[in-house]
């Protein structure tokens, strides 16, 4: 018998066969149990402006909680999207850490090894990301900015 993270890709790509002639496809299909988050996520989400509106609110997860489901499928899309959130330096490098340690553990063992596994990487972009930002910052205080 496959692995159950087999059997779901699979699965995700029949449906999308079944639903090209429409135009329509399937891409991410998780609860919150199943992709890697801090425990109160929930508490910690960010309200997303969407103009003058009055019955429709958007969230998004925090930044850490962001950069920690993309950490699940080491692809270089993901990738680029973790450097362009710790680029914009509201990461602080404690704060990874205490959120590698208390993210849940995820069900589907391929992706709890990928999120391990990516943990380095994650340390080095954003320290890496840091040091970019003091060297601005020290060259806007030079000049005046």
């Amino acid at each position: 018998m496959a692995p159950v993270c087999s059997q779901f890709w699979k699965a995700i790509e029949l449906t999308n066969k079944s639903l090209l002639p429409e135009g329509l496809y399937v891409s991410h299909l998780f609860t919150d149990k199943q992709v890697a988050l801090t425990p109160d996520w929930l508490n910690e989400i960010v309200e997303i402006e969407v103009g003058e509106l009055r019955y429709l609110w958007m969230f998004r997860p925090s930044a850490v909680d962001l950069i920690l489901t993309k950490m699940m499928r080491n692809n270089p899309q993901d990738i680029g999207d973790i450097r362009f959130i710790l680029a914009q330096g509201k990461v602080e490098p404690a704060e990874l850490e205490k959120a590698f340690a208390s993210a849940r553990p995820l069900e589907i063992a391929e992706l709890q090894e990928i999120f391990v596994k990516m943990q380095p990487l994650v340390r080095e972009m954003a320290a890496q990301s840091r040091a970019i930002g003091n060297v601005s910052q020290n060259l806007g205080s030079q000049f005046g900015s």
